[in-house]
């Protein structure tokens, strides 16, 4: 893995985590100081207090702030040295998630709301940027070398 990569991780986490913070806030505290233009098509207002803010009736922010701690916690670096493949494996699982999450929401913005919250939006590409940068990750570890059999050797 490049050694920018990490801090790549780490900056959309933080990222991530201040933006869906503001919008935990917002989701609990009614909307009452929610920064964003209200038009017709951006509007932060009418797409947080939707229906479709909430998922099982918990408001998806606060699931934002979870993900990205636990995308934290997946790129810390005991977790990123450690070289059973098991920690891949599981970062790119858990950022597919994420990234179905984006795409479920976006869905509903584009298709049921019918209108874009410019903080959700910075949300999602967060999340996008995560899974190319974990995807990118993936795809620069080196093989482990390969065994060579006993009865292999011997002949």
């Amino acid at each position: 893995m490049p050694p920018w990569l990490p801090q790549l991780i780490k900056a959309l986490c933080i990222l991530g985590l201040i933006v869906s913070a503001y919008l935990t806030w917002e989701a609990f505290s009614g909307g009452s100081t929610l920064a964003c233009p209200e038009g017709e098509t951006i509007n932060c207002a009418k797409v947080t207090e939707s229906e479709w803010s909430k998922l099982f009736g918990i408001p998806v922010a606060p699931l934002g702030l979870l993900f990205f701690a636990g995308m934290w916690w997946l790129a810390t670096p005991a977790r990123l040295r450690d070289v059973r493949p098991v920690w891949d494996r599981l970062r790119l699982a858990y950022v597919s998630v994420g990234l179905a999450m984006v795409l479920y929401l976006v869905w509903a913005e584009l298709f049921k709301i019918g209108a874009i919250c410019l903080w959700c939006t910075v949300v999602h590409i967060a999340v996008l940027a995560l899974f190319v940068a974990v995807l990118f990750g993936q795809i620069m570890i080196e093989p482990p070398p390969a065994r060579v059999r006993y009865k292999d050797r011997v002949r």
